[in-house]
């Protein structure tokens, strides 16, 4: 199944989800991830290895972490080759002097905001899907 291309369709059809857990960014010296982490994501980078991992499982590993955020998963599929949809994301909650740290997944995109922010970025998306609906 292809995703969607189409950014009117990509912005109208988005439902904004705000999942529970509360998420930090870790870096690793080399490709190993502890064992028992489960992270959201893994990329490794030239200066070592990054993950996002709920807070919880960072402390409880005595892990260095930073960023401490929430993630927001754009409920609509996306194509890996839409053009401006993440832009038009990303510009309206810097708008709101709001940093994000987004991350595709194959049918998915996923907002990491700052935990203090949830709340303003999910009020931000859902107006924005409002908007594109008409």
């Amino acid at each position: 199944m292809t995703g969607e291309h189409d950014l009117k369709r990509l912005v109208a059809g988005m439902s904004p989800v705000l999942d529970a857990d509360t998420y930090v960014f870790v870096t690793l010296p080399g490709r190993d991830v502890p064992l028992g982490l489960a992270p959201r994501m893994i990329m490794q980078e030239g200066e070592g290895t990054t993950i996002i991992v709920t807070k919880e499982a960072a402390d409880d590993a005595g892990l260095d972490h930073m960023f401490t955020c929430r993630m927001i998963t754009l409920d609509v599929h996306s194509a890996l080759d839409a053009v401006g949809f993440l832009a038009k994301v990303t510009t309206r909650l810097a708008g709101l002097g709001m940093g994000v740290n987004p991350v595709s997944g194959y049918y998915h995109d996923h907002l990491f905001v700052p935990v203090d922010r949830a709340d303003d970025a999910m009020a931000a998306l859902h107006e924005m899907a409002r908007e594109a609906r008409g």
